[in-house]
């Protein structure tokens, strides 16, 4: 049996723009293997944000903490390592990650996910409550940067 669509097939556009706040239903596997950007958010609502993740070969997400979200990733193809603790200098919880592997990170608790694989790690992840702007797309982890700064 084939997917149906009733307003039309997925496009670019559905997977590069902010639906958040709108019944929105989207194939996240297709969505988070077909991103190519550092991140993107495709859906941001009062309580909740989903973005989708790249990573380069070699790269990370970056050590960072969020102290009132709760963060949720999932690893959709490729392999990692994720580390997670009290303290910038203590990430006492390291694991390795692949494909179809979840993540819950909680509030407060500092966090990296870094690429040991040979390929891009594209992951989505859901922060509860939003983290990010509404419409956020960071092509590059230096974007990211620079708009945590700004």
């Amino acid at each position: 049996m084939g997917q149906s669509y009733p307003l039309g097939r997925p496009t670019k556009d559905r997977l590069s723009r902010d639906h958040g706040n709108r019944p929105f239903v989207i194939n996240i596997h297709k969505a988070a293997s077909r991103n190519r950007t550092f991140r993107t958010a495709i859906w941001t609502g009062n309580h909740l944000q989903v973005t989708l993740m790249s990573i380069g070969v070699g790269e990370d997400i970056g050590l960072e903490m969020h102290p009132h979200v709760d963060q949720f990733l999932r690893i959709e193809q490729g392999q990692g390592i994720v580390q997670i603790g009290n303290t910038q200098t203590n990430l006492s919880f390291v694991r390795r990650v692949f494909d179809d592997d979840a993540i819950f990170v909680p509030a407060g608790k500092w966090h990296n996910v870094i690429n040991i694989g040979h390929t891009p790690l594209k992951l989505y992840s859901i922060y509860a409550p939003p983290e990010h702007p509404f419409g956020t797309v960071h092509v590059t982890k230096a974007d990211a940067i620079a708009a945590e700064h700004s």
